[in-house]
């Protein structure tokens, strides 16, 4: 606990006020400009070109994400460190990628919110709970790797992967966590939504499914940094897309049908299972995987991150689900949004019309939630609670 300038206590703020409206206002500006780079012809801003829009949307945009989700109430100072390292980070890397500033600040960011985030996870008994700390471990030094892969050091150490590969080894670490915390999130809440009506759900946590769900995706994870591995992490990923339509399946959503808010997340859950299928066969049929893979961080993180961060904000807030026509108009939108990226395909600056669609609807679906996040947030209730 810390203390304004009156010298009268103030309890810590929680991450996600600060983090939440910040990630999605770097998405809202990350994609389109991304595009602009390369269409104008300009190749301005530098650092959203090629791999870099992937890096940001990765490394800046889903590591603050999980900075929001996971580091809870914090102390002024400390968030304030993290979050204006995070700043430093992304405009340094929009601007000026080659800069030493921007090679050190990113994964500096990404390490310093391990050192906070990990240690959370890891007072958890059973290897399925504490399988987060590590992932979150893993995916901040991913950052590294990236860094490493993209020096001059990646051309004389032939063990390293490529940029690319990094990314996608990043995007099956953001299925594995979302497919984990996501489970965490819609299992109880419909079980609490099925016992108001008197209905019992005995498939709640899914140990087993649950289980080999995780360990099929974590080994894919693994493999993923090997593009020989590719068939095999295709199967995988297959197999993980069946387990996780199982599960939600199990849940017996269709009881739930007064509360929308449960069934958008549930529609991103479902994403995340047709991305891992349409990514498994892509990576089966020696194509690029990239193009599906947006149905993962469009349609599943698009849907999930936003359906969570309203969430959290009106719950904190109002202590309510959001309303309707938000989480639905959000969700309806990130669906367009994702298709109209696959049918882009692996030219997608051939097809620009259906690629500023996409982009339009991301930036402009993440800018309303960063406001509603900002317009939600009330300092002296914080303190209260």
């Amino acid at each position: 606990m810390t203390s304004d300038n009156s010298g009268m206590p103030r309890k810590n703020i929680h991450a996600f006020w600060l983090f939440f409206p910040a990630a999605s206002l770097l998405a809202a500006l990350t994609v389109p400009l991304s595009i602009y780079s390369v269409l104008s012809g300009t190749g301005w801003p530098p650092g959203l070109l090629g791999a870099g829009h992937g890096h940001e949307l990765i490394f800046g945009f889903a590591l603050a994400l999980i900075a929001g989700y996971t580091l809870g109430p914090q102390p002024h100072r400390l968030l304030t460190t993290l979050f204006v390292l995070w700043v430093l980070a992304r405009v340094s890397w929009i601007l000026a990628p080659e800069s030493l500033a921007a090679q050190l600040l990113s994964p500096a960011f990404a390490l310093l919110l391990a050192r906070y985030s990990v240690p959370r996870f890891q007072a958890a008994k059973k290897w399925r709970n504490r399988i987060v700390g590590p992932l979150i471990l893993l995916l901040c030094l991913l950052s590294v790797v990236f860094w490493l892969a993209s020096n001059t050091l990646a051309a004389s150490t032939p063990a390293l992967p490529d940029s690319r590969q990094v990314l996608i080894t990043g995007i099956v670490g953001l299925l594995l966590l979302m497919t984990f915390i996501g489970g965490r999130i819609i299992a109880p809440a419909v079980a609490g939504t099925l016992e108001k009506q008197g209905i019992t759900l005995e498939a709640r946590v899914q140990p087993h499914v649950e289980g080999t769900l995780l360990a099929t995706l974590l080994l894919a994870l693994l493999l993923s940094f090997l593009p020989v591995a590719a068939p095999g992490v295709g199967v995988l990923l297959l197999v993980a897309a069946f387990l996780i339509v199982v599960r939600a399946v199990r849940w017996k959503l269709w009881h739930c049908r007064n509360r929308p808010d449960l069934l958008v997340l549930t529609l991103g859950y479902f994403w995340l299972a047709v991305g891992a299928g349409a990514s498994g066969l892509s990576l089966l049929k020696e194509s690029d995987p990239v193009p599906p893979m947006h149905l993962i961080t469009i349609g599943a993180l698009g849907t999930l991150s936003t359906s969570v961060m309203l969430r959290l904000a009106w719950q904190r807030a109002r202590r309510m689900a959001p309303p309707t026509w938000q989480v639905v108009g959000i969700a309806s939108g990130m669906t367009v949004a994702a298709i109209a990226r696959l049918h882009a395909g692996n030219t997608p600056f051939l097809e620009p019309a259906a690629l500023w669609l996409s982009a339009a609807i991301w930036s402009c679906l993440y800018g309303f939630v960063a406001l509603q996040v900002v317009l939600l947030f009330q300092p002296g209730q914080n303190r209260r609670k």
